[in-house]
């Protein structure tokens, strides 16, 4: 589950065995590579065309360590996910749209296979209550807008998951606003960036 996902384009920007490795043209939504990370998932990531790097979170590979410790909500399941799964990598960026009110979240877990990408996939997306789904074809899906208790903010966010190879990858826009805001969940973007990502994986490891 560590796998965190990020850049369309090659991120690695390093190594020579990166460089080769085969990836999607670019779409619309394609914002250029970023290269900051030394990771081959790096140059499969998809990211929002002018969305902008968010000095708040960081981007780049990270272990199954490091995941537990930064984003895990519940470490001792994630753990046994993990181990269960037998994750190799991960990668995860982050971006902020150009008025700085939605951010891009994006992670890739590389897996043992693509029955255990299966089974990670539906293990970190069973541990939230998921009722409100919307169409994107081959992906677990979920948009609303709640209250966040500890900002007392309203918080609309859309959100995807995928398998698709050894690789789980998963996506969310979120945009908060004061209680009462007009605040509709970007599925609109959400789905484009999933195609976007599925066709970049896909392409890959044909």
């Amino acid at each position: 589950m560590l796998l965190g996902v990020t850049a369309c384009g090659s991120e690695d920007g390093a190594s020579a065995s990166a460089a080769q490795t085969p990836t999607a043209k670019h779409s619309a939504l394609s914002g250029t590579a970023d290269k900051s990370a030394k990771s081959l998932l790096a140059g499969l990531v998809a990211l929002p065309r002018g969305y902008v790097a968010d000095p708040r979170n960081v981007t780049g590979p990270f272990t199954a360590t490091s995941y537990l410790t930064t984003w895990s909500a519940d470490p001792a399941l994630d753990r046994a996910l993990l181990l269960n799964a037998s994750f190799v990598e991960g990668y995860r960026a982050t971006r902020l749209s150009p008025d700085k009110k939605k951010r891009y979240t994006v992670q890739l877990f590389k897996t043992g296979s693509a029955a255990k990408a299966k089974a990670l996939q539906n293990g970190l997306w069973n541990q939230d209550v998921h009722d409100h789904s919307f169409s994107i074809p081959n992906a677990l899906s979920d948009a609303g807008v709640e209250y966040d208790g500890g900002t007392d903010q309203s918080v609309a966010l859309a959100e995807a998951s995928l398998a698709v190879g050894p690789i789980v990858v998963e996506l969310s826009v979120r945009e908060t606003g004061a209680l009462g805001s007009n605040l509709t969940p970007d599925t609109a973007l959400i789905t484009a960036l999933a195609k976007e990502q599925r066709t970049r994986l896909t392409t890959t490891s044909s």
